[in-house]
């Protein structure tokens, strides 16, 4: 069973609330949505805004390689002929060779927002669909409020169908707009528009107001949809679209739809994750599918289960859709933790060897460790106690001074002296702050010995107060990300002193970095 796939994330994803992209970075992602293999890419509103329009006009140098391109548009105003409407002429000077447009199909609508007839909108429906279509646009209806116009009066729904099918229509789209209908009455009403048109293609386009966006679209290909929209990442209004990031392996993993060719879908996670590069919004890590946590593992006897066959906690595997296994360490963690991440890292071991370990993490997560986010600090930690770190270096000393200059400014400046092999190292320098002062220092004292440090860089640095109920008293845990060599990692430091915290967390960082920097 073939079902085409229309992204709207360029047109219906934008209006997420936040998000706001040039007209260049449409061209990249609807570029990257074309390599993918969607079917349509709906790249906008010609008519309402000049940077859609500058969209279309980017596109007309472009060819892509799987999807048609379509604008978005509206029916004609009311009481005005079709081809005196800017909306409709906009999207023909698009230069398109499809368009969508959405009429209104709820009496409710029909009366309250157009303050028009049943029959003037049933009109307008049917000379929009003409009009574009005689200037050779192929045009996807739109069935705006669809299911609940069906609910209040199917009769009059139907018709507005019937009007836009007569005209011409490729599609009719029905819209859950309120995305508040529930999958059963999806289901149900797709099918019974499927049978009053058997000719004609039906596609859905579901909210997820009621958090059912993907459930209806689905819902709806069991009631004999064939095209379904949707956005990557589930971007839109409000609570957003239906996410073809789910919808896209549900169809072709789970229901065995045709839907992408050869590999395709393998590209998923790498596609997400590129969406929510160029829009610039933190990606949700516990998105399924494509998230960075839709296949990390945590308890023991999980990972116990998974080592012996991944299907016991795994509904795919991970590499379908370009995602990865990952097992945390932490005081929920068995031997089994251990030892996959010993695999992970190349290592062997058995349980006598990890049993010390495990007692070591479990003690320091209850000191207010936390590995899941710091996996460089655990690798260090395991393979210290396999003895394969070697010491690069050791702190002899730390001071660290605050103070307020002539200009009002506060200054940190750090003193650390360092050992390493049968050398001393004292170097002194200021900084922003504290822990800028201290890495400007520690760097200062090994450029000599480890030039390479200098390909190191701390690119995050986050404090999280572990009982604020003990005030300035508290222990504070300190995260470091840091990249370098073409990778990243993250440590971690706690303790009672903020500088003490830091300076753990540091110190892993520059160690860590230092000892991948010997498997290059």
């Amino acid at each position: 069973m073939r079902i085409a796939i229309y992204d709207t994330s360029l047109r219906d994803g934008t209006q997420r609330e936040g998000l706001n992209l040039l007209a260049e970075d449409k061209l990249k992602l609807a570029k990257r949505l074309d390599s993918f293999g969607v079917d349509y890419i709906e790249g906008g509103w010609p008519g309402s805004n000049p940077k859609d329009k500058e969209f279309f006009e980017l596109c007309k140098n472009w060819q892509p390689q799987n999807a048609i391109i379509t604008a978005f548009g509206s029916t004609r105003k009311k009481d005005i002929r079709a081809e005196e409407d800017i909306n409709l002429n906009a999207l023909v000077a698009s230069g398109v060779k499809e368009a969508a447009i959405f009429g209104k199909t709820w009496l409710f609508h029909v009366k309250e927002a157009l303050n028009t007839t049943a029959e003037e909108n049933l009109n307008m429906i049917g000379d929009s669909v003409s009009y574009l279509k005689s200037k050779g646009l192929e045009v996807h209806f739109d069935a705006e409020h669809f299911f609940d116009g069906f609910k209040a009066d199917s009769e009059y729904a139907l018709k507005c169908l019937a009007k836009a099918v007569e005209a011409g229509a490729k599609s009719i789209v029905l819209c859950d707009t309120n995305g508040g209908t529930l999958p059963a009455s999806v289901y149900k009403t797709t099918k019974t528009v499927c049978e009053n048109f058997p000719n004609t293609f039906v596609g859905i386009h579901a909210h997820n107001d009621a958090d059912l966006a993907v459930a209806n679209s689905l819902a709806a290909v069991d009631g004999g949809a064939r095209i379904v929209h949707g956005t990557i990442n589930g971007f839109g209004e409000r609570s957003g679209n239906a996410n073809l990031s789910s919808v896209i392996p549900n169809l072709q993993i789970k229901m065995g739809c045709e839907l992408l060719a050869g590999n395709k879908l393998g590209e998923l996670t790498k596609l997400s994750n590129y969406f929510y590069e160029i829009t610039n919004i933190i990606p949700n890590d516990y998105q399924p599918f494509v998230g960075k946590a839709a296949f990390t593992h945590k308890g023991g006897i999980h990972v116990s289960a998974l080592r012996k066959n991944p299907e016991t906690y795994e509904h795919i595997r991970p590499e379908v859709v370009g995602n990865r296994r990952r097992v945390l360490v932490s005081e929920l963690s068995g031997i089994a933790n251990l030892s996959y991440k010993a695999e992970e890292y190349g290592l062997e071991g058995d349980k006598d060897m990890f049993s010390p370990l495990l007692d070591t993490v479990k003690n320091l997560e209850f000191k207010g460790y936390s590995f899941e986010g710091a996996e460089a600090s655990f690798e260090l930690l395991l393979k210290r106690s396999l003895g394969l770190v070697p010491e690069f270096f050791s702190l002899k000393g730390l001071r660290m001074i605050i103070e307020k200059n002539g200009s009002g400014q506060f200054v940190a400046e750090a003193t650390v002296k360092i050992q390493v092999g049968d050398n001393c190292y004292h170097t002194v320098s200021e900084g922003d702050g504290p822990v800028n002062a201290l890495d400007k220092a520690l760097r200062l004292a090994l450029k000599d010995v480890y030039p390479e440090i200098d390909n190191i860089s701390l690119s995050d640095y986050k404090v999280r107060v572990l009982d604020p109920r003990s005030a300035t008293a508290a222990s504070v845990r300190v995260l470091i990300e840091s990249t370098g060599f073409g990778k990243s990692w993250g440590t971690v430091g706690v303790s009672p002193n903020i500088i003490e915290a830091s300076w753990r967390a540091l110190f892993d960082s520059i160690v860590f970095g230092l000892y991948k920097a010997r498997e290059i």
